[in-house]
């Protein structure tokens, strides 16, 4: 079994409370991959469901070689976390996949009342792109070879089988 090499700190985006949970689930996405799309609505609907037993982490996992979109997008969903509004970015990309374009994210941006000027800047600095990668060679360096990839209290979890019972059981 795969252990997360990269322990979930501070430059982490997440829901929940990481000192209280008794779950807590990292998910390795690609915001262009239909499996990860699938699993969207299933995790939302868990971390909601059980708050404050669950800290859900997400970290960037773009499939460049088959997703033409997936590096811009989370470009603009970390951009969009500089300005406080990573998960609202997060959601908006999920929730309208099917849509995944330059044009779909630019519109996220303003729908979002975003800085434009400041999200520009932002997707140009290395520091966005330093994340990206690490939090990629981090998925790589813990077992990651496909999305979405999830740790449950830092060891891959092989049991995801697409529904939302899987989850579940984690809590039971």
């Amino acid at each position: 079994m795969s252990t997360l090499r990269i322990p979930v700190g501070s430059n982490d985006h997440v829901q929940g409370n990481l000192e209280t949970a008794k779950i807590v689930l990292v998910e390795y996405g690609d915001y262009q991959c239909p499996y990860c799309g699938h699993a969207y609505p299933l995790v939302k609907r868990f971390v909601e469901e059980y708050g404050d037993e669950v800290a859900f982490v997400f970290r960037n996992f773009p499939l460049t070689d088959s997703h033409q979109y997936a590096m811009a997008a989370a470009t603009i969903a970390e951009a969009a976390g500089k300005q406080g509004k990573f998960w609202e970015m997060h959601d908006l990309i999920y929730e309208n996949q099917n849509h995944l374009n330059e044009e779909m994210l630019k519109e996220s941006v303003k729908s979002l009342g975003l800085d434009f000027n400041k999200i520009e800047n932002d997707i140009n600095t290395a520091d966005l792109q330093d994340k990206i990668e690490n939090d990629f060679e981090g998925g790589v360096r813990s077992g990651v070879n496909g999305t979405p990839s999830f740790f449950v209290n830092n060891q891959k979890w092989e049991d995801y089988d697409g529904t939302y019972d899987s989850f579940v059981e984690l809590i039971s």
